[in-house]
């Protein structure tokens, strides 16, 4: 795995500081949100704590700072209004976080779902998430709790049906 690439902003102290001026402010959390979603993408990683404040996405370590919990909480919550994260509790401490909106990743599964010829028959999510067909595909790789999630709006537009066998899920698209 190659080394991440840091923006420039992330070795400017200010940037761990909310800033009081809301246009500064929209700005930051712009640059953040994008940041989050660049760093995690880069782990195959969709879920945050709030909590994990040893993470470097959270820690610059050369500079000694470090995102509050309530700062990391706004920049979710932005995620959120932008369709790119959902908290996983009530307290929303735990949060799952797409690179692609679950709609995105909808239309991606579906397009490459007719251009397979798979429509009229069953896949499951994992050979959807990690199968062979679907290597070099920008859902291949995806946690199988966010694709279910992009299922489901499959399924409520009626492309598929979703069908829980045991711990496992069968998908057929129409």
């Amino acid at each position: 795995m190659t080394e991440f690439q840091w923006p420039w902003e992330y070795t400017f102290p200010p940037f761990f500081t909310l800033q009081p001026h809301e246009e500064t402010r929209n700005q930051q959390i712009k640059v953040w949100s994008d940041l989050f979603l660049q760093y995690l993408k880069h782990l195959n990683k969709f879920q945050v704590n709030i909590n994990e404040s040893s993470s470097p996405l959270f820690y610059n370590e050369t500079l000694k700072r470090r995102l509050t919990p309530e700062t990391i909480l706004h920049i979710l919550e932005q995620l959120r209004q932008t369709g790119h994260a959902a908290p996983l509790d009530k307290r929303r401490i735990e949060w799952q976080v797409y690179w692609y909106t679950l709609e995105e990743y909808a239309n991606m599964v579906y397009d490459w779902v007719q251009q397979t010829g798979q429509l009229n028959t069953i896949c499951t999510l994992y050979e959807i998430a990690s199968g062979e067909n679907s290597e070099g595909m920008e859902f291949h790789g995806v946690d199988e709790a966010v694709l279910l999630n992009a299922l489901r709006i499959l399924e409520n537009k009626g492309k598929c049906e979703i069908v829980q066998l045991d711990d496992s899920y069968g998908i057929k698209f129409f």
